[in-house]
């Protein structure tokens, strides 16, 4: 189809009267213009109304000799059904091969395709020609969603607000002031927030000391190990402590977290801490812990309360250590004071992993659908005025094991997760932030073996961590399953 646009005079004309001739039209009206120049907006209009009806009609016309072509393979292939609707038989050679009549059903095959492809260029040369306005929304794609009555789900609201590009930009300066104050990230308590909880005044000392600095998370290092993981370990082993646990972290440098070369591998550990009130621990063991710091340079702390709802500070802080001092390292293994590891089979299953597998790792002992504890004479309690909602999947308590890539990312996305009184809770939390969920490995027990196993070293063989044991189990234990008489067959 010829348009005014694209297409000189001469040419478009050749073509019109071209197809005119072709289909034995005789009028020429069309087929007078000059031979010279462009064709008027009068003429264009005209000639292209014509060229249309005429493209119609030659879709017609081929669409009338596939017909009879059809007919004819009719006769051909299947004279029975042809005499029963009345084809005369005369005009059709009964002895025409099979394989001519395959032929026809091809011509005939190519015939539909080419007029379905002509259908869709006029289709599509017609479409373009048109000019269609652009559609402008009325109002904005998006929508702020309304704050949740419970605290925590509303500074999580709050906060998605400010990592949000598009949202944050749409921010007015009134929407400004309902943001939280920690996002300064001043380290003092926030005294609105007994206000913004219906019952603040009834939960725990714990609790709503938690709540009252839950915005901080600058807190001073007391000890540092800045050049620990100069070595660039294989595997990071980080054991939170507490101050007067000296026992614990002892017997675990003499059994499965003794740093060094370890199957080939180096193996680096850390102890996390915290600092205690004089009235909370007495006599001061802090003097000790320098010594002891000083001593095995193993010991990372920061002076912040060390309190149970605190742990989810304790892990904060530690990635953001890991990113500044030890992001070479390419596992980490996390693990409470009073669990047993079986160090060698770690190395064993790290070394076995494939690169793809590696990036993501993430595996412990998974607990699903799973949700917050409403009972107040529980350990776990969160009231429905904190927050409401179903817990992501995480590792159970006791340890789980990730690698150095995925542990950066976690410090990363933690920027954008508030605080939450439960650290494994909130691993899981950032986990799915990430679009990512840990795996359950069946080497993880942080809820212990039967009772009836717990003395048979092949047990512990197969597994690389259980909950809980003493420093006199851990003691036991290590020489067991490192003592290469040792027959599990």
């Amino acid at each position: 189809m010829c348009t005014a646009e694209l297409e000189t005079y001469d040419s478009c004309l050749s073509l019109f009267c071209m197809r005119r001739r072709d289909l034995g039209v005789t009028e020429e009206k069309k087929c007078s213009f000059a031979s010279s120049g462009r064709i008027k907006d009068e003429d264009a209009a005209s000639l292209t109304t014509e060229t249309t009806y005429l493209n119609i009609k030659l879709a017609f016309d081929l669409l009338l000799r596939i017909l009879l072509q059809f007919g004819e393979m009719l006769v051909i292939v299947f004279p029975n059904v042809s005499r029963s609707f009345g084809f005369s038989m005369q005009s059709a050679n009964m002895t025409v091969s099979h394989k001519k009549a395959k032929v026809l059903c091809v011509i005939v095959t190519l015939n539909i395709f080419i007029c379905v492809l002509m259908g869709l260029k006029w289709n599509f040369g017609t479409g373009q020609s048109r000019q269609q306005k652009v559609r402008i929304p009325s109002q904005r794609f998006w929508h702020q969603r309304f704050l949740s009555e419970s605290f925590w789900n509303k500074e999580q609201q709050l906060l998605d607000v400010v990592h949000n590009p598009v949202m944050n930009s749409a921010l007015s300066s009134n929407s400004t002031s309902l943001l939280p104050g920690w996002i300064n990230d001043i380290c003092e308590p926030d005294y609105r927030v007994p206000a913004q909880i219906s019952d603040y005044n009834t939960l725990p000392q714990r609790f709503r000391d938690f709540l009252l600095h839950m915005h901080c998370r600058t807190y001073p290092m007391l000890i540092n190990q800045p050049h620990i993981c100069q070595e660039n370990p294989f595997l990071l082993l980080v054991v939170k402590s507490l101050i007067p646990h000296f026992d614990r972290r002892q017997a675990i440098r003499q059994t499965w977290g003794h740093a060094g070369i370890l199957a080939n591998r180096t193996v680096v550990t850390v102890f996390l801490l915290g600092s205690t009130l004089l009235v909370e621990s007495f006599p001061d063991l802090q003097g000790m812990l320098v010594h002891e710091g000083n001593f095995h340079k193993d010991l990372l702390q920061w002076d912040y309360r060390d309190t149970f709802f605190n742990l989810t500070l304790k892990e904060v802080l530690f990635l953001e250590w890991f990113s500044q001092h030890c992001p070479q390292a390419q596992y980490v293994l996390k693990g409470d004071d009073d669990v047993f590891v079986n160090t060698l089979r770690v190395l064993d299953f790290l070394d076995g992993l494939s690169e793809f597998k590696a990036k993501d790792l993430f595996i412990g002992d998974v607990i699903s659908d799973a949700g917050p504890q409403r009972d107040k004479r529980l350990k776990y309690f969160i009231p429905e005025s904190v927050f409401v909602g179903e817990y992501p999947p995480y590792a159970g308590g006791g340890g789980y094991l990730l690698s150095g890539e995925l542990a950066l990312r976690l410090y990363n996305v933690s920027q954008e997760v508030v605080l939450y009184p439960i650290d494994d809770v909130y691993t899981g939390m950032c986990l799915k932030k990430l679009g990512l969920a840990p795996e359950k490995h069946s080497g993880f027990r942080t809820f212990d073996i039967e009772e009836k196993f717990r003395r048979n070293p092949c047990i512990y063989r197969g597994l690389m961590l259980v909950h809980n044991r003493t420093p006199q189990d851990m003691l036991k234990l290590w020489p067991w399953i490192v003592r290469p008489e040792l027959d599990c067959q």
